[in-house]
């Protein structure tokens, strides 16, 4: 290239390399405009369904005034004793109770949260929460508080529904979603005061539904969330996004005590049936199928010729029941109930709970290859016979024992089978005949001296005559004991 050339080049070269250095110049000085310009730009509330995904604030303000912090307190009875006596030596020559102080009163407080389901007042927790309170109080997001009385509580749901006395004044409330429309990977918010810090939102997605081994409540049906879930949290809203209940807080999965993304709350569906299931009396009521059976295997699905193994082959039915009347078999398959499928006994049990009395339900159900539609009405389960709870005196075996006649609803009230009949001992006094002859809660007592034992009036009757041997048949978790007693 000669001199000449090498000058045009040069020429060019500089000239191309001033524009680029304008050019980014321009460019920059744009963008830092631009930076300028958004962040003067103030803030601004969500005004529409896609912007709401943008931040959850304008869902928190709706949803979080209908979230309460609740404290319980009780009083205590507890005798001190020096560290001594709890050796195992005192305790084996001396006994248990060797050594113990006059008994003293100690408070004992917890913390948990609410959710205010009604403008009147009415709040639903977690049993857990209240459970042997003396005291209750109630405390909202700004700061008022309120003593809260118990309505009632449900060991089946470990859910409680306190009233709080607001003077006539309404109070925020979160409305009831339905459960059965979420889906996982939904968004929800959990709202309750984890570790007493006060109000705390934390967000997540629903990472499963239907979780049935979580606690031993027999209609547990969890949602699982991974949303931050803390001690007290327990009783706290898991919020969906259209600013309805989607189910109250209640447990978590923790080797530490913190959480590590496994929450679970109970649906808002068993939410409403609690708080719907309420009688003027203060009873908890639901509906009852009469029904109950097995999960079906694949072993069972072939040999019936289902296409699949799911539902609940029934192995029995309740004369008299809604099963009963509305056409329900022994060997039937229960597939669905109200248009929801069930994979099994939990989830049938947890179907007709969320029922409401009185209500018309239809049940899918395969029998002898073909799918039949049967309609049911709920009704609450049968209360007769009387339970006639009495305890038992005299001298004879079962003095201490107090005993009561079986039916559904007295079984479902204390969480035993409902399709089990007799006179069962319900409870005994502490070093009473009965029990220091090795009798135990849940026994039935089904023969005394070769005569058949059906109602707490006969056993009575016969438990007063003098025997010199007593020959006394009980029913132990399914198995027959003989016992032979000296009178």
């Amino acid at each position: 290239m000669n001199a000449s050339s090498r000058s045009k080049f040069s020429r060019k070269y500089k000239c191309v390399n001033s524009f680029f250095k304008f050019f980014f110049v321009v460019l920059a000085g744009g963008l830092l405009l631009a930076d300028l310009s958004i962040a003067a730009e103030p803030r601004k509330v969500p005004e529409s369904r896609n912007q709401m995904q943008l931040s959850y604030a304008p869902l928190v303000k709706k949803t979080a005034p209908a979230v309460v912090n609740i404290y319980a307190r009780k009083v205590i009875r507890q005798r001190a004793r020096p560290l001594l006596f709890d050796d195992p030596f005192f305790k084996r020559f001396f006994g248990k109770d060797f050594g113990m102080g006059r008994p003293r009163k100690r408070l004992q407080k917890s913390l948990g949260s609410g959710v205010i389901v009604r403008s009147d007042g009415l709040v639903v927790t977690n049993k857990h929460v209240v459970e042997g309170a003396d005291e209750i109080n109630v405390v909202l997001s700004d700061r008022r508080e309120f003593s809260a009385s118990l309505v009632i509580t449900d060991d089946r749901t470990d859910l409680a529904v306190l009233r709080v006395d607001t003077g006539g004044q309404p109070l925020p409330f979160l409305e009831l979603g339905d459960s059965d429309t979420l889906e996982v990977g939904d968004l929800v918010l959990a709202i309750g005061n984890p570790f007493g810090v006060g109000q705390t939102v934390t967000g997540g997605i629903i990472s499963a539904l239907a979780r049935t081994s979580v606690t031993p409540s027999e209609l547990n049906f969890f949602i699982q969330t991974d949303a931050a879930i803390n001690p007290g949290n327990s009783g706290g809203a898991l919020v969906a996004m259209n600013g309805k209940l989607a189910g109250i807080n209640t447990a978590i999965f923790s080797k530490s005590g913190g959480s590590l993304g496994i929450g679970f709350a109970i649906p808002s569906n068993m939410v409403r049936a609690v708080v719907d299931g309420i009688t003027e009396d203060g009873k908890l009521v639901r509906g009852w199928l009469g029904a109950g059976g097995q999960s079906v295997s694949q072993d069972i699905s072939i040999s019936l010729g289902m296409p699949r193994p799911t539902g609940v082959l029934i192995s029995h039915v309740y004369k008299g029941s809604a099963a009963d009347a509305g056409g329900l078999r022994v060997g039937d398959v229960v597939l669905a109930i109200g248009g929801h499928e069930v994979d099994g006994p939990r989830a049938l049990r947890y179907r007709v709970a969320t029922l409401s009395i009185g209500e018309t339900v239809q049940l899918r159900v395969w029998r002898r290859n073909n799918t039949l539609a049967m309609k049911l009405k709920v009704v609450p389960p049968p209360d007769t016979p009387a339970k006639d709870v009495s305890p038992l005196q005299g001298q004879q075996p079962l003095a201490g024992a107090r005993v009561a006649n079986l039916s559904p609803a007295f079984a479902i009230e204390i969480g035993t089978d409902p399709f089990a009949r007799g006179v069962m001992i319900v409870d005994l006094a502490r070093g009473s005949p009965a029990n220091r002859l090795r009798f135990q809660i849940g026994d039935f007592v089904r023969n005394i001296n070769g005569t058949k034992v059906e109602t707490v009036s006969q056993l009575k009757r016969l438990l007063n005559r003098r025997m010199e041997r007593w020959h006394i048949t009980i029913e132990r978790k399914g198995k027959s004991l003989n016992l032979t007693i000296n009178g």
